[in-house]
């Protein structure tokens, strides 16, 4: 009995360091990261912290911040890639889909945009061929642009990053964040369809150019709302090929307005239907709500299906614009040729009220060849601010009907 018992417990002993040992072997082919735990299969949340991101500002957290994405990517279930509170600087983020799951990208501490632009290829940070993906928080997003933009005005720079961007993405969200001094675009959403921004703040210089607030182009179903946007460039601009986009509820101020254009400026360009700008107050913007389009358009296009109303205007330099004939780089060939290829029409500016900083309230510039069409000028009353000048309006090859508008700004032919 004595000898069996002692078999007994060698061949436990055995059993045991058995265990042990493919236990290690194991581990050591699998890893004991969240990325290894994703790869197989897991889901949850990745905390960028654990995986080596150190929050100091200092010390480069970019692998960190990839391999959570690429772990909440592998992820069978709802992920979440966690950015907690603390300032982590990094570099490039490409969050390359399809995904297995739909992720949150928790974002309560701050990623800083590193200013080594050698390490631009592109955006900063960018989601691509996602579907069902959110981007959340209390934290910013902060591009550090203040530290190059000179760089960008002395032409040594050839492109500058944007902060975020959206590119083929369905099913997306962005919402409570903060996104400042970006060192291009702040967001920038391209080939996408059913997109929310909401409740984010964003804010640049007002001085510095190329630092629009939401870029829309080529994109489908696009809200943006219940935002506040200060910048040097548009608040909110829509380009080519978009079409369903609704902007509600927007604070802009300093910046340049809320934009649909440039049009024409490339080959190919599709055309902009279905936008409505509804509920926005504009605060010492350069430009209020405006429509512009190159003289030497590139492609023939149509601008179809605006709306902007109930839209206040507080000091603002040109209130209500229509501009067929937009050209800042000043090297238009066909300048003033009457040759626009671009279309506009069914153009509705509904309730527009406020003050103007300068005496013409509304511009509505359009071709010989292509005249505007369509227009509609409800309840326009915009007045100037300053003394010894009236409001007045300039129109040109306009045509539409205005009702109640005041008297000085019913141009249309």
């Amino acid at each position: 009995m004595a000898s069996a018992s002692n078999a007994l417990r060698v061949f436990f002993i055995l059993a045991i360091l058995c265990a042990v040992c493919t236990a290690k072997r194991t581990g050591a082919k699998t890893g004991d990261s969240a990325a290894d735990s994703a790869a197989s299969g897991a889901s949850g949340t990745f905390d960028i912290s654990k995986l080596g991101a150190t929050g100091d500002g200092k010390t480069d957290s970019t692998k960190a911040v990839q391999d959570a994405w690429t772990s909440a990517c592998r992820a069978t279930g709802s992920a979440t890639v966690l950015i907690p509170k603390g300032d982590y600087l990094v570099g490039p983020l490409n969050f390359v889909g399809p995904c297995k799951g739909a992720i949150t990208i928790q974002l309560d501490g701050n990623l800083l945009g590193s200013n080594d632009l050698a390490k631009y290829k592109a955006s900063w940070i960018e989601l691509s061929h996602v579907d069902n993906i959110v981007m959340t928080g209390s934290g910013t997003l902060d591009g550090q642009g203040t530290a190059v933009y000179k760089k960008a005005k002395t032409g040594t720079v050839k492109a500058m990053p944007n902060t975020l961007v959206l590119f083929y993405v369905t099913n997306g969200t962005v919402s409570g964040i903060k996104l400042l001094n970006s060192k291009f675009f702040h967001i920038n959403i391209d080939a996408s369809k059913n997109i929310t921004v909401k409740d984010v703040n964003i804010t640049a210089p007002g001085d510095v150019e190329n630092t629009d607030g939401v870029h829309v182009g080529m994109s489908t179903k696009v809200s943006i709302t219940n935002s506040t946007i200060g910048t040097g460039d548009d608040c909110i601009s829509v380009g080519p090929g978009s079409d369903g986009v609704m902007v509600n509820n927007i604070i802009c101020g300093p910046g340049q307005g809320i934009s649909i254009g440039c049009l024409g400026r490339y080959k190919d360009e599709k055309d902009v239907t279905d936008v409505t700008v509804r509920d926005c107050v504009l605060k010492k913007t350069t430009n209020g709500v405006r429509i512009k389009s190159y003289e030497d358009a590139e492609s023939v296009l149509t601008a179809s299906h605006l709306t902007f109303e109930n839209i206040r205007m507080e000091e603002v330099a040109n209130p209500i614009i229509i501009d067929q004939y937009f050209c800042p780089e000043k090297v238009c060939p066909g300048k003033k040729s009457d040759s626009s290829h671009v279309i506009v029409k069914d153009v509705t500016f509904r309730n527009i009220t406020g003050t103007s900083s300068t005496p013409q309230a509304i511009s509505l510039l359009c071709s010989q060849s292509q005249p505007c069409s369509g227009v509609s000028l409800i309840d326009v009353n915009v007045e100037y601010a300053g003394k010894n000048n009236k409001t007045m309006a300039v129109c040109s090859n306009a045509k539409g009907t205005a009702k109640g508008s005041v008297e000085a700004l019913a141009c249309l032919a």
